[in-house]
């Protein structure tokens, strides 16, 4: 973690998050480490469908579309927050940490993790298999984390 708040200093990256499923973990763990402050933007924890339409503007039709554990609500949070923040990096996440609200479509464990550096937006479905909530949320911000990290390189 250290090395990656390190890295981005060094690179003069700035860095903003919207979060749902992580309730925050993820600007947490980032701030956490001295130094970020240099580095880290904004953070936004989007939890409710209405939190993603009226502060990250998600389209409400992509929500009644695809639902807000999506790719294109991911897609959809990660391009706005870029333009929100004016961050280099920008990352969201939005998924389902359980116990409940999974489907045989969507299960406990399904997260999108969208990372936006420039003009490329890459979304990551991860499916952790683990049941707890805390241990998907610790996972999906370790991923995140990583993700960061490569496109910080």
């Amino acid at each position: 973690m250290k090395s990656l708040i390190k890295l981005l200093i060094k690179k003069k990256i700035k860095i903003s998050v919207a979060e749902s499923c992580t309730g925050g973990l993820l600007g947490s763990a980032i701030t956490s480490i001295s130094g970020a402050s240099k580095i880290f933007n904004l953070g936004f924890i989007t939890y409710s469908n209405q939190a993603k339409i009226k502060i990250l503007r998600v389209d409400r039709n992509i929500i009644k579309k695809f639902g807000a554990v999506s790719y294109e609500c991911c897609h959809a949070m990660v391009s706005n927050l870029s333009k929100i923040s004016k961050a280099n990096i920008n990352v969201s996440i939005t998924g389902i940490a359980g116990p409940r609200g999974g489907t045989k479509k969507k299960p406990v464990g399904l997260v999108y993790i969208g990372i936006k550096k420039g003009n490329r937006i890459e979304i990551v479905k991860c499916l952790f298999k683990k049941k707890k909530r805390s241990s998907i949320q610790k996972a999906t911000v370790k991923k995140a984390l990583n993700l960061v990290f490569r496109a910080a390189k």
